[in-house]
């Protein structure tokens, strides 16, 4: 029978590496199972000025490349493999791969992040970190004096139209519906600010521009009329999907899919633990990512010493 480690993190963004780190450090000799396309969300993120310690800014992929090299350093073995089950009903855990690997595991960091839902269409993969984006507070700051597009009618959506207003010289929300689903107070505080107009039963056919965003094709789904609005960005606000599914209801998760922790990064089978955007409906930064993947890994080594394992 295999030996378990002490340690499994699944994940591979700035959650799971920070918590590798820790480990490491902690003689806990942690393996990451990391999937195959590396780094998390921060390798569709271009200019990133908000992590500390790069006061001219760095490329999320180099960020992530850097976190990378750290953690291999250390010595710690990055499985680039996906993790499509886990046992949870016994310990030691057990994680399998898509490609049939398995590792037993004493203490389980789940890191692995929230993708954003997108609108599916070719142009805003294109122009993708060129104008679109998923991420106001990571990308606002691009667009001063800009004029802004965001999609979407909940509370996420009215976040990131407000906060864009500090920046942008007008936000226009585009919504499939004639009325909101973001709570009242979301609502009302959206509506009393003049940078915000709404459009609305109206999708997003296609983003315009070349090399850079220019404008949207904009068509209303009550009469088919299509129009096209100029902007130099834009946000696609309609929610982000926790990537729990390997989890197979083994955890508690809350109503939009993230695991529910105590606060100290514990989750509802002692033992395993979850940092980052999995957990994180709230920030979605690296930064608090990162916070969070050191709380996990902390918490996991005191756990184990109480178990006896460290």
């Amino acid at each position: 029978m295999e030996e378990a480690k002490n340690i499994v993190i699944i994940g591979s963004g700035a959650a799971a590496y920070t918590a590798a780190i820790y480990a490491a450090r902690a003689n806990l000799a942690p393996l990451v199972f990391g999937g195959v396309s590396m780094g998390g969300q921060l390798m569709i993120t271009s200019d990133v000025e908000n992590f500390p310690g790069f006061p001219e800014g760095i490329l999320g992929p180099e960020l992530m490349e850097r976190m990378q090299k750290q953690v291999q350093r250390l010595g710690v073995t990055i499985i680039p493999e996906y993790v499509s089950k886990t046992d949870l009903s016994r310990r030691p855990f057990k994680v399998e791969t898509t490609e049939g690997k398995t590792a037993l595991a004493h203490a389980l960091i789940v890191a692995t992040g929230a993708n954003a839902k997108w609108l599916g269409i070719e142009s805003e993969k294109r122009l993708l970190g060129h104008g679109v984006s998923a991420c106001a507070t990571c990308d606002g700051f691009f667009f001063k004096n800009k004029a802004v597009v965001v999609v979407g009618g909940g509370d996420t959506a009215m976040e990131e139209a407000n906060f864009l207003t500090k920046f942008a010289s007008k936000v226009t929300v585009v919504h499939r519906r004639d009325s909101l689903r973001a709570s009242k107070i979301m609502v009302e505080r959206a509506r009393a600010n003049p940078k915000i107009s709404f459009v609305w039963d109206s999708a997003v056919e296609e983003v315009l521009g070349d090399g850079h965003v220019e404008g949207a094709l904009l068509k209303n789904l009550k009469t088919g009329a299509k129009t096209q609005l100029t902007c130099d960005g834009l946000f696609v606000a309609i929610g982000h999907q926790p990537t729990t599914a390997f989890l197979n209801g083994q955890l508690k998760l809350d109503e939009h899919g993230y695991i529910v922790t105590d606060g100290r990064a514990r989750a509802s089978v002692p033992g395993v633990f979850a940092a980052g955007d999995v957990m994180d409906s709230r920030y979605r930064q690296a930064v608090t990512a990162a916070g969070a993947g050191c709380m996990a890994a902390l918490e996991a080594e005191r756990w184990l010493a109480d178990q006896g394992r460290h």
